[in-house]
């Protein structure tokens, strides 16, 4: 991954295609959460081969671009019709596609802007959390990371029960990520990054976009705190810390 969809954390991907490079390997990053969102270049990067998706750039669900750098054989994935130079056969979705190119086009003209909008947003709500609710950490990198994502780790808190409340109080969260979004199980990601199974539990993941302003921000530092309280009120594992 080019950046992580959980914690938002932007990977050292230049520096592993650097060691790819040199070993002769063959090198793919995924930069679904990165294109249009951030700066993405293919050579700086060192990578051979680089996917995208519509959705994550307000384009149409269900299609996306593969970067393959000249030289780069590769196996066709369904065969029959030499649709995409023989590599996927199929009548292509030209309306999807052409939704595609046009987000990209839009995005592009306004990364630079909308990313310095969305970090300042981001960083505000992440100072906001960090002052109104205690035992609280941010998950990911904390300035190497998308302008768009907030990862925080609450304790004493479900952040399943976190997010229903928000739910119904018209704000949207998650508690990891959408491909995952009906499992019950901690975030793999976060035990990876060595936070115990309570902790991981305890996770929330806002993401920004382009309809988000700064009442929206001091909505949710307005809301979420209350809530912290309401649910600990009513935790064991907080009652019994003391």
């Amino acid at each position: 991954m080019h950046a992580n969809n959980e914690v938002g954390t932007v990977e050292p991907v230049g520096e592993i295609g650097k060691i790819a490079k040199e070993a002769g390997v063959y090198f793919h990053t995924d930069a679904v959460q990165t294109v249009g969102h951030i700066p993405v270049n293919v050579d700086k990067l060192k990578v051979d081969l680089l996917s995208i998706s519509a959705h994550k750039l307000y384009g149409p669900k269900g299609v996306g671009a593969l970067y393959v750098r000249k030289g780069i054989r590769l196996g066709s994935l369904i065969h029959g019709g030499e649709q995409e130079r023989t590599q996927r056969a199929g009548t292509e979705n030209v309306p999807a596609i052409v939704g595609l190119g046009k987000a990209i086009e839009l995005t592009g003209q306004a990364m630079s802007n909308e990313a310095e909008r969305l970090s300042h947003l981001r960083d505000r709500l992440i100072t906001g959390l960090v002052e109104r609710i205690e035992h609280i950490r941010l998950n990911g990198h904390p300035t190497r990371r998308l302008p768009n994502n907030v990862n925080v780790s609450v304790d004493f808190v479900e952040g399943e029960s976190m997010m229903l409340n928000l739910d119904l109080e018209g704000i949207c969260a998650s508690t990891g990520s959408a491909c995952s979004s009906a499992s019950l199980e901690p975030s793999h990601v976060l035990l990876a990054l060595g936070l115990p199974p309570e902790q991981a539990h305890g996770s929330l993941r806002f993401t920004l976009g382009r309809e988000n302003t700064e009442e929206d921000i001091e909505r949710v530092l307005e809301v979420l705190p209350r809530i912290v309280a309401k649910l600990r009120a009513m935790s064991p594992l907080f009652k019994a810390r003391k």
